[in-house]
């Protein structure tokens, strides 16, 4: 089992995130994570899924599309340091991202099919990082960075979002 990261292993911006983590095993966390949000997504009609609690906030499709975004270069960064790559990897923008890609666009059909697509790739690569890979440290905008606390950042930002959606937008997301 995959233990915790320590403070010296990610940047305080993220403590808030790694605390949001239950103890446990991190791969199965990300595949109880998928089972929530595929079954969340299927529950949704198009009008729910367009929803925004407020105006100037994201829909929930566009949170969906976040978290997609987020997985996605999460993912990548996590294996370039997993690997041993010491180069110093850029933050992003997720205003940004989110300005620049129509996901109201998808159909909720679409969007949950993307995101199994996306979370099954991060688990896979997880399943197989040997034990000196989880621990590799690398540099994600002029911070320490591990592999295993890249792992929990994904975990502790979806449960993030997803309270979001339970609180804000009032869906039955069962954490």
């Amino acid at each position: 089992m995959v233990e915790r990261p320590t403070t010296e292993e990610y940047a305080a911006f993220y403590e808030g995130y790694i605390q949001l983590v239950p103890e446990g095993n991190i791969i199965e966390q990300l595949e109880q994570q998928a089972n929530i949000v595929q079954t969340l997504l299927s529950s949704l009609t198009e009008e729910q899924a367009n929803y925004r609690y407020a105006e100037g906030k994201w829909s929930v499709k566009e949170v969906i599309g976040h978290l997609l975004d987020n997985e996605r270069i999460m993912s990548s960064r996590l294996l370039r340091i997993a690997r041993g790559d010491k180069a110093n990897h850029p933050g992003y923008d997720q205003d940004v991202l989110m300005q620049s890609h129509p996901f109201n666009g998808y159909i909720v059909a679409d969007l949950n099919e993307e995101y199994a697509v996306t979370r099954r790739s991060t688990i896979l690569m997880l399943r197989h990082l040997t034990p000196e890979a989880w621990l590799c440290r690398g540099i994600v905008s002029d911070n320490p960075a591990s592999a295993r606390s890249i792992a929990y950042i994904l975990v502790g930002h979806e449960l993030h979002h997803l309270s979001v959606l339970r609180d804000r937008y009032s869906l039955d997301v069962k954490l």
